[in-house]
C-alpha cells in the first residue's frame, strides 16, 4: 500500500498545476496576450490618473475576470477540438457561447474603464 500525500502536498501540487496552466495560456494564447497589454496600460493608466482604492478594486477585478474566462474559453476550445477535430456545428455553438462570455466580461470591463477613466480625462 503507497502512502497517501499529506493535504499540503497535494495542495502545493494543485497550485504548480495552475502555475503550469497559466504559463501555457500566456505563452500559447494571442488574445491572452493582448489581453496581458490591455491590462498593463489599464494599470499604468491607474497609476497616472492616480485612481481611489475602490476604482482600483474594480479594475483588477475585471482584469482578473476577463483573463480567467479567457482561460475557460480557451480550455473549452482544446476541449471540444480534442472531442470533435472535424468542424461540427455543435462543437462551433460551443465554442461560440464560450467566445461569447468573454465577450460580455470584456464589454463589462470597457464600461467599469469609461466610468472611472472617462471623468478624469475630462
Amino acid at each position: 500500500m503507497t502512502k497517501k500525500e499529506s493535504f499540503f502536498v497535494n495542495r502545493l501540487k494543485s497550485v504548480g498545476f495552475a502555475f503550469k496552466g497559466m504559463l501555457i495560456l500566456v505563452k500559447t494564447e494571442p488574445s491572452i496576450k493582448i489581453q496581458l497589454v490591455v491590462a498593463l496600460i489599464a494599470t499604468l493608466a491607474g497609476f497616472y490618473f492616480e485612481i481611489t482604492t475602490i476604482e482600483w478594486i474594480f479594475q483588477i477585478a475585471m482584469i482578473g475576470l476577463v483573463l480567467s474566462i479567457e482561460g475557460v474559453n480557451t480550455a473549452i476550445e482544446y476541449l471540444a477540438d480534442f472531442i470533435h477535430p472535424e468542424h461540427h456545428t455543435k462543437i462551433g455553438l460551443i465554442k461560440d457561447i464560450a467566445a461569447g462570455a468573454v465577450f460580455i466580461a470584456s464589454i463589462v470591463a470597457v464600461i467599469i474603464g469609461i466610468f472611472i477613466y472617462l471623468p478624469k480625462m475630462l
